[in-house]
């Protein structure tokens, strides 16, 4: 998915959602980590996504908590 369309995406969620949406992200990118320590991670590009998708989900937040 295009961050644009993310973005976009992430701003219609409710915050609710974005919790939601924020824990799945931080249960994801721990066990890319754990895969990564132990040699098993093929895509060691995926741990900088998840990482930058949290703080995006984190931004949404916290624009509809300023609004």
């Amino acid at each position: 998915m295009k961050v644009k369309e993310l973005r976009k995406k992430l701003r219609e969620m409710s915050e609710e959602e974005l919790m939601a949406k924020e824990r799945d992200l931080r249960e994801d990118y721990f066990k890319l980590k754990f895969q990564h320590g132990v040699g098993q991670l093929e895509n060691t590009g995926r741990l900088n996504q998840v990482r930058k998708d949290i703080s995006r989900v984190m931004t949404a937040k916290n624009e509809k908590k300023s609004a």
